[in-house]
């Protein structure tokens, strides 16, 4: 629970001879317990090493038992192998008890069980449910804790409500953007709110300045009220005590903050109509719950206690947040602590008087306590003696006294006291919060919702000029249809960004993009899937119009290097990035591939890229290949479910001028390989031999591909008008439009037009 710490979460893990594995994962932040359970595929353990690279653990719990299933290596070797850094604990088998930990689970969580669905799935789930238990029992005895009852927000991660994205993107998002939504309904709830916030001014603006009224930890503050100390006594004088005891009553005041700030919440919400707007207002602004725990808090804490960023003054704030009068011992402590502060604020006005320093200043922060601060053009040669732990900052020289490290002494006993003190006289107050830990925990799934629709997705589209972003449709199996789409990041970089189309259906499920270097081809696959999960995150799109079929998970390939670490050279790398894609992959699964073979020998890469796509065709996953290896557009002559686009390129005086624009079919740029090596400087008389071997290659292929052509044209031409069908079949076109269509379809192909 401490700030200082890089990251806040505890991992247990745990799997079986079947090959399934067990997380449990424990924010010590924001007090909120994430499982999974898993079939791991991969001899390489690559989903739990995702889910690691997510979660960044400071703690792993594991099991004392090393035997794993067949040609795995156990987690614990795992944990031993690719995360030395980490704490690793072992904890006895006895630990993992998945009975006790579904106990632990319906007891702490916020929701009832029925609602995490542990009634139903508790078989599902033992292995998950057998990590909570030995991760909630090391928490609570490291941390000298007691997790209060139904606090904790529980979720399954990674089985029925979100779009899992594999490691690479990973890295790139993260936070809401990491588990796009599945449920078309609760997206369409998020667009719903979106629409009004995008035509209701006064409704943005005022939820805008609401927002900033609450403050920016408030749901990082809750997990005080989740967890007890297991002994609060007057004696508990330690520093370590009185800052466990500091933040809880920094919690208190931040709490007090946020509920003064609800019926400002509640006046925006009151005209709202979209269902999710609705919905706050009624669970949050309109729950009693609320103003009783701020009537239980203003007993206690006296009003003008307000929350501050400025160290020393949150920290007097801290000392005088209880009522004066109610405990004496606290009175005498903050008059300690008030006569150690202005004997501080004494010393340095003596300083400025007696060694001619009138610009000298009392800065104070939570490490060092109280510090002096002296610009240096006012130091006359030499500091005196008096002045101890000199140390230069930009133009000012920071230093003590022996004087002020014993008031520092003083003065910070004497908060530690008032801290320690304070809590005691809490201890009634927070019972009484922690009673209520489930409606805090919703309001702070509300405000970070809120805070993600109004301050990061309308914000956002509002400072683009109009019509910039649209609201993406949704269809559980129809086509994936972008119409000029652009990259959400580049396009405010570049202001002449082009834009490009995407279109993916049953009956065209692959399209292999081709195109020279530097032409666009891995933009426009990061495109695409930014595209994807700003929509299943329910926000608007960059583009003209878009269709989504919702993915259930997308997996790329992109970029080429060795990785040292697990000691694979990037050909190596490629394979087992592409295993794991194979191996996963279902019919909702989005693949992208960017490059494919290129780091073995032609031969092999073109063999493995094309096969790699026969078996990418034989499921209903769509797939965006690209490549360099223009042999691959062959593929579209034999299997009418392929369709070639390729990134449009002029050749000026034997220069490329890149236009960036995607166009349907092949095209052969002609040797501009060449042309880039050219301009690289290779000698001219490799160029020339290049030149004439390429061009001898070149003609075989093109025969081939004329005969395929005569070959499967009837197939192609079948697969073109199903294609049509199925777009009809997913459109919102009334019935007469329709049977036009079917008319102009069947004339199409009688015609041989199709």
């Amino acid at each position: 629970m401490e700030d200082e710490e890089r990251s806040s979460m505890v991992i247990g893990l745990i799997e079986n001879r079947a090959k399934e594995v067990g997380v449990a994962a424990f924010d010590l932040r924001s007090a909120a317990l994430h499982l999974s359970q898993y079939i791991e595929t991969s001899s390489s353990y690559q989903n739990t090493k995702t889910l690691m690279q997510f979660y960044d653990p400071v703690v792993i719990i594991v099991s004392p038992n090393k035997l794993a299933p067949d040609s795995m290596v156990g987690v614990s070797e795992l944990v031993d192998r690719f995360y030395p850094l980490v704490r690793k604990v072992v904890m006895a088998r006895g630990c993992f008890d998945d009975t006790k930990g579904a106990m632990l689970v319906k007891n702490l969580a916020a929701k009832e069980p029925s609602a995490l669905g542990l009634d139903s799935y508790y078989k599902q789930y033992y292995l998950c449910l057998a990590a909570a238990a030995a991760t909630i029992k090391w928490t609570e005895a490291e941390k000298g804790v007691i997790v209060t009852n139904h606090s904790l927000p529980v979720t399954f991660n990674g089985s029925f409500d979100h779009m899992n994205i594999d490691a690479t993107r990973t890295r790139l998002l993260r936070a809401n953007l990491l588990q796009p939504l599945k449920d078309i309904e609760t997206i369409n709830a998020r667009l719903d709110c979106l629409d009004e916030l995008m035509s209701n001014e006064q409704l943005f603006f005022g939820l805008s300045q609401v927002l900033r009224k609450f403050p920016k930890e408030t749901d990082r503050i809750l997990c005080h009220f989740c967890f007890k100390l297991k002994k609060v006594t007057s004696g508990s004088l330690g520093f370590d005590h009185a800052r466990k005891s500091q933040l809880l009553i920094s919690s208190i005041i931040l709490l007090k903050t946020a509920l003064d700030a609800l019926p400002l919440l509640s006046t925006v919400l009151k005209e709202a109509n979209s269902s999710l707007l609705v919905n706050i207002h009624k669970s949050v602004c309109e729950n009693q719950n609320y103003a009783a725990i701020r009537k239980r808090i203003g007993e206690v804490i006296d009003e003008d206690v307000l929350h501050a960023r400025v160290p020393f003054v949150a920290r007097t704030q801290q000392c005088f947040a209880v009522k004066t009068g109610i405990d004496g011992l606290l009175d005498i402590a903050r008059r300690s602590f008030c006569d150690t502060s202005e004997a501080i604020h004494n010393l340095a006005t003596q300083y400025r008087e007696e060694f001619k320093l009138p610009n000298l200043k009392l800065p104070f922060n939570n490490r060092q306590g109280f510090y002096f601060s002296i610009p240096q053009k006012d130091i006359q040669g030499k500091l005196p003696s008096k002045f101890i732990q000199v140390v230069k900052h930009g133009n000012n020289i920071h230093c003590s006294t022996l004087e002020l490290a014993s008031l520092n002494v003083r003065n910070k006993s004497a908060a530690a006291e008032c801290f320690i003190r304070t809590e005691i006289c809490l201890e009634a107050l927070l019972d009484a919060i922690r009673e209520n830990a489930s409606v805090l925990t919703l309001l702070a799934e509300v405000l970070c919702l809120l805070d993600m629709i109004v301050n990061s997705f309308a914000h956002g589209i509002s400072t683009k000029p109009v019509d910039q972003y649209s609201r993406p449709q949704f269809t559980e199996n129809g086509p994936l249809a972008v119409d000029a789409g652009r990259h959400p990041i580049l396009e405010s970089i570049h202001n002449d960004f082009v834009s490009n189309s995407i279109f993916l259906s049953e009956a065209s499920n692959m399209v292999i993009v081709t195109g020279p270097n530097m032409s666009g081809k891995s933009t426009y696959l990061q495109q695409v899937c930014l595209i994807i999960i700003l929509a299943q995150i329910g926000c608007y799109v960059p583009a003209r119009f878009s269709t989504i079929k919702v993915v259930d998970r997308i997996f790329t390939r992109m970029g080429s290097m060795d990785n040292l670490e697990s000691n694979s050279s990037t050909f190596m790398t490629e394979m087992k990035e592409t295993s794991f894609i194979m191996q996963n992959l279902s019919p909702r699964s989005l693949i992208i591939m960017d490059e494919l073979g290129r780091a073995t020998s032609s031969s092999d890469g073109l063999a493995i890229a094309w096969s790699c796509c026969e078996f990418l065709l034989s499921v209903k996953a769509y797939t965006i290949f690209a490549t360099h290896m223009e042999n691959l557009s062959e593929l579209a002559t034999i299997y009418p479910n392929v369709k070639v686009l390729h990134f449009h390129v002029d050749i000026n005086s034997n220069r490329l001028d890149f236009k960036f624009q995607l166009k349907d079919g092949p095209r052969h740029v002609p040797h501009y390989g060449l042309l880039l090596a050219e301009v690289a400087g290779l000698p001219r008389s490799v160029i020339d031999t290049a030149r004439g071997i390429t061009t001898r290659t070149t003609q075989k292929e093109l025969k081939r591909m004329e005969v395929n052509y005569e070959q499967y044209n009837a197939l192609q031409v079948v697969y073109r008008v199903a294609q049509r069908l199925l777009c009809l079949k997913y459109s919102s076109l009334d019935e007469d439009s329709i049977r036009q269509a079917l008319q102009n379809i069947k004339e199409s192909y009688i015609q041989g037009r199709v």
